[in-house]
């Protein structure tokens, strides 16, 4: 298991390495990185979302999956519905790996950010 400290510079075979908790661990390090005010979501009842992030005044749910292979439509669905409960302005499903063409379809119809491996690696920095 990677130490929170070491989140800023670990790379993709150990963020592989994390089960679904220390994702959204990790994540919550790299997003207040990067300038947000993140909330984790109650473990049991997330309403889709499992991060909260806030800047410039705007509020984005975010769902994290840890695969290994692609992700679905499921999540998408999950994450737009979180919109509403948490009155967010916005949604993304952030992965490890990569997303299904109707999840990506899905997305883009509600206006649903994905980030998946590759993303991850550029907007994080992170090294392959």
């Amino acid at each position: 298991q990677i130490h929170p400290t070491s989140y800023l510079n670990t790379n993709m075979k150990n963020i592989d390495k994390l089960n679904s908790k220390a994702l959204e661990r990790y994540l919550t390090v790299q997003f207040r990185h990067l300038g947000y005010h993140v909330t984790l979501t109650s473990y049991s009842h997330d309403y889709g979302a499992d991060l909260v992030l806030r800047k410039w005044g705007k509020k984005i749910v975010v769902q994290a999956k840890r695969y290994e292979r692609n992700v679905g439509i499921a999540a998408v669905q999950e994450v737009v519905g979180s919109i509403a409960y948490y009155k967010a302005d916005g949604a993304m499903v952030v992965t490890n790996s990569n997303f299904t063409k109707s999840a990506r379809d899905l997305a883009k119809r509600n206006e649903v950010e994905l980030w998946g491996r590759k993303e991850m690696q550029k907007k994080f920095h992170i090294k392959a």
